[in-house]
C-alpha cells in the first residue's frame, strides 16, 4: 500500500458520539455535561456532529433529554448538528427543537429491523417516504443509516447485493449520504471490499459513508480498505463510546481519537484537532463508568490527568 497516495486528501468525521456513544451507556450523564461535551467536539473542529436522537424516552433513555441538549450547546458557525428521528413524531419534536439535518435508520435485514424499530423493512420505508417529505418541505437536509449492512447478529451474513439495493432504495427517498453501518463489528477489509464493489456499482462513492464497530479490533483495516475506494466521510466515536442496544454484541464504534490519529500520520485532512478532541475524550470518559475503549486515548491516559469537576 502506498500510503503517499492518501497525503491531501480529505476526509469528514461524522462524530457520534454524543448519539450513538452515549445510548448505550449504563451511567447517567446529565444534560448539561451532554452540552459541555458536544461543545469540547465542537472546539475540536469536527464539522459534523450527531447531538441526539429524537426517540422514545421509553426504549432508549439516555436520550431523553434531546431538545434541551440542542437548546444548550454553542453552535459553532459551519459545524452541521444533526438528530436521528425514527418517525414523523420524532421529526415534529427535532423541528420543534431547531434542528436542521437529521438521519433516518433503516436496517439490512428483516429480523434486525423488526427488533430495532419494530417494523419489517418494507415498512420502515414508507414510514421514512413520510419522514423525507415532510423534511424536504421544512427545508432540512436528511441522511440515512443502513444498519447490519456487513452481517447480522440474528441472521448472520448479508448479500452485498441486498445492501447496494438497499441504498439506492435509501437514496431515492431523497437523503443526500447513506452511511452503509456495520453495526456488530463483523467486517474485515476483504468483506468491506466485497460489499463496496457492489454499493458502488450502482452508486457514487460520494453518497457513501461507512460506519464501523471496533468489535473484533479490524476498523481501522477497515478505513484504510476503503479509503482505496475513494470513500471520504467515516463515522466515528470520541473514547471509542457506544454500541447498539438491539444488537447483541456490539461493542464500542470506531474512536474519532484512533481515526483522526491515523489519518493526521497519512497526512489526509480532516480539520480535527486531536489535542482538543483528547479534552473531549478525557471530559466524557470522567463521566462514564469504564475506560474508554479508544487506543488512543488509554495510551494518553497516563500522560495527562482527568479534568477535575
Amino acid at each position: 500500500m502506498d500510503t503517499q497516495s492518501y497525503a491531501g486528501r480529505k476526509v469528514t468525521i461524522v462524530e457520534v458520539g454524543p448519539r450513538d456513544g452515549l445510548q448505550n451507556e449504563a451511567a447517567e450523564i446529565s444534560t448539561a455535561d451532554k452540552i459541555a461535551f458536544v461543545d469540547l467536539l465542537s472546539a475540536a473542529g469536527l464539522s459534523v456532529i450527531e447531538v441526539s436522537a429524537f426517540v422514545s424516552p421509553k426504549w432508549v433513555p439516555q436520550m431523553a433529554d434531546a431538545g434541551a441538549v440542542f437548546a444548550g450547546i454553542t453552535k459553532r458557525p459551519g459545524t452541521r448538528y444533526t438528530a436521528l428521528v425514527p418517525n414523523v413524531a420524532g421529526l415534529d419534536r427535532a423541528l420543534a427543537s431547531g434542528v436542521r439535518e437529521i438521519a433516518i435508520f433503516a436496517a439490512s435485514t428483516e429480523t434486525f429491523s423488526r427488533k430495532n424499530i419494530n417494523q419489517s423493512i418494507d415498512e420502515s420505508f414508507v414510514t421514512y417516504k413520510q419522514v423525507c417529505q415532510r423534511a424536504r418541505e421544512a427545508g432540512l437536509r436528511v441522511r440515512g443509516y443502513l444498519s447490519t449492512a456487513f452481517g447480522c447478529p440474528y441472521e448472520g451474513a448479508v448479500p452485498p447485493a441486498k445492501v447496494a439495493a438497499l441504498v439506492e432504495r435509501l437514496l431515492a427517498l431523497g437523503v443526500f449520504e447513506v452511511s452503509v453501518s456495520d453495526t456488530i463489528g463483523i467486517a474485515h477489509p476483504a468483506l468491506v471490499s466485497q460489499v463496496l464493489d457492489a454499493v458502488l456499482a450502482g452508486t457514487p462513492a460520494s453518497h457513501v459513508a461507512l460506519h464501523f464497530h471496533d468489535t473484533r479490533g479490524t476498523a481501522l483495516a477497515n478505513v484504510l480498505a476503503a479509503l482505496s475506494y475513494d470513500i471520504a466521510t467515516f463515522d466515528a466515536s470520541t473514547g471509542g463510546l457506544g454500541g447498539c442496544p438491539y444488537a447483541p454484541g456490539a461493542a464500542g464504534n470506531l474512536a474519532t481519537d484512533d481515526l483522526v490519529y491515523m489519518l493526521d500520520g497519512l497526512k489526509v485532512e480532516t480539520g480535527v484537532s486531536l489535542e482538543k478532541l483528547s479534552e473531549a475524550s478525557r471530559f466524557i470518559g470522567s463521566r462514564i463508568e469504564h475506560r474508554l475503549p479508544s487506543r488512543y486515548a488509554q495510551a494518553m491516559s497516563s500522560l495527562r490527568p482527568s479534568p477535575a469537576g
